[in-house]
């Protein structure tokens, strides 16, 4: 749970592993250097962990570390550093909470220093900040650089063509760069043997969030779902770790199923579900205990969110990683990412969950500073309203900037929506929030 977390919060033993997976990993990424380990920075979309993992390096995120001091509360005090360095307003808050990080030591949560990467991999996937930020660090560390150019899915399908441009620079560019940091020669059957181990996750994974069709939900799959994805999306994937967290997370749901229990949240077990939502949008995480407080004081209960997908899409067309086409199936895991997909693709993924997890309607918290999310929501709600018959609302905060979380007009917003809801329930009242 997150440094805010109070001390009466339930600890699950899947809580606690995948604590100790996180301590581990950066315990690891700050000793590197005396245990003569490599690094490498990547992103969360499309990052190609278990290829990573192939030539003994340690996988850093820079978004993780911004959302860790966002967490914390520290991300504010970086992004102004940045700002004055020259940075603007409008540039991504995980870049700005980066660059601040890097001007005040580049400290880890442990408080020890992050080593400087030796190899960046830009997976590309959607998000044009991306690159801009790799210019940023490769200008800082000196390092070696490798782009993996993902194609946009235009026309919301991945075709041979796309699949096979892919492939191609894994194998003449980002294998041969990954060789030459690390040090280490690619073996194509390590890479299956991670893959295989990514899908005994994945399949947990999709099973903990679809538990969220009952009723009660067992899980929040928005700020619950931030930490069931956290070791898939991240430095985990493809690890006999992953495989036992999401093994624990399971058996914790089936039992609260078997009890008809709902999720546990920081305020303790969500005891009646009044509303269930789907969320598009990341969630704001300087404020994220107090954010999710919002939801469980009005009884509301996330059952499905876009932003569990942004790591990866598993549940919607029955993606999982295939040892038998590893590289094949490292690039259509790239080209799926939520925000590489189309918004038609976004807005079919939206309705349905809506449908088959009975949601009483659609909730969009739009980021500021986050173009690849942000770009076409209002479009996105009205066509899922029309298609739903379901009522939406629109909030709007930032990721890890402290000055664009207004608590007093969040909590206004929501309790306007939940009384639309009630309306729309008697059959009465309009059925759009401004």
């Amino acid at each position: 749970m997150s440094a805010e977390a109070k001390s009466e919060v339930i600890k699950e033993p899947s809580m606690l592993k995948q604590k100790e997976m996180i301590a581990n990993n950066y315990d690891k990424l700050t000793s590197a250097h005396e245990l003569g380990i490599k690094t490498a920075s990547t992103f969360v979309p499309g990052n190609l962990n278990e290829l990573i993992m192939c030539f003994d390096m340690a996988n850093n995120l820079p978004e993780i570390n911004a959302i860790q001091n966002g967490m914390r509360k520290k991300s504010g005090g970086m992004i102004m550093d940045a700002e004055r360095s020259g940075h603007s307003e409008d540039v991504c808050t995980y870049v700005k909470a980066d660059i601040g990080m890097m001007s005040k030591g580049n400290i880890a949560p442990n408080g020890k220093p992050m080593p400087a990467p030796d190899v960046l991999l830009l997976s590309y996937t959607g998000c044009f900040t991306f690159m801009k930020w790799f210019e940023l660090l490769r200008e800082e560390y000196k390092c070696p650089t490798t782009m993996l150019h993902v194609p946009y899915e235009a026309d919301g399908k991945i075709t041979p063509n796309m699949r096979d441009y892919v492939v191609k620079q894994l194998k003449e560019e980002v294998i041969p760069t990954l060789e030459q940091a690390s040090g280490v020669k690619f073996d194509i059957d390590r890479l299956r043997e991670y893959l295989r181990n990514s899908a005994k996750a994945e399949d947990d994974l999709v099973w903990v969030l679809e538990s969220a069709k009952n009723k009660p939900s067992p899980v929040d799959c928005y700020f619950g779902g931030v930490y069931y994805i956290g070791p898939i999306f991240t430095a985990f994937r493809g690890t006999e770790d992953a495989i036992e967290y999401y093994q624990l997370l399971r058996k914790e749901v089936e039992e609260r199923i078997a009890a008809g229990k709902g999720p546990i949240t920081p305020e303790g077990e969500m005891k009646e579900e009044k509303y269930r939502l789907v969320v598009e949008g990341p969630p704001n995480w300087t404020s994220f205990r107090d954010f999710w407080k919002m939801f469980y004081d009005e009884g509301a209960v996330v059952v499905s969110s876009s932003y569990t997908k942004v790591g990866g899409v598993y549940d919607y067309d029955g993606f999982r990683h295939d040892p038998d086409n590893p590289l094949e199936s490292l690039a259509d895991y790239c080209l799926g990412c939520y925000t590489n997909r189309n918004l038609p693709t976004r807005v079919d993924m939206l309705a349905r969950y809506i449908e088959e997890y009975e949601a009483d309607g659609l909730l969009i918290n739009s980021i500021k500073s986050c173009n690849s999310f942000s770009a076409g929501q209002l479009m996105m709600m009205r066509e899922v309203e029309e298609r739903t018959g379901k009522p939406a609302a629109f909030i709007e905060t930032d990721l890890v900037d402290p000055r664009y979380f207004s608590a007093a007009n969040v909590k206004n917003r929501l309790e306007s929506y939940f009384q639309m809801v009630d309306q729309k329930r008697k059959g009465g009242g309009s059925a759009a929030a401004a």
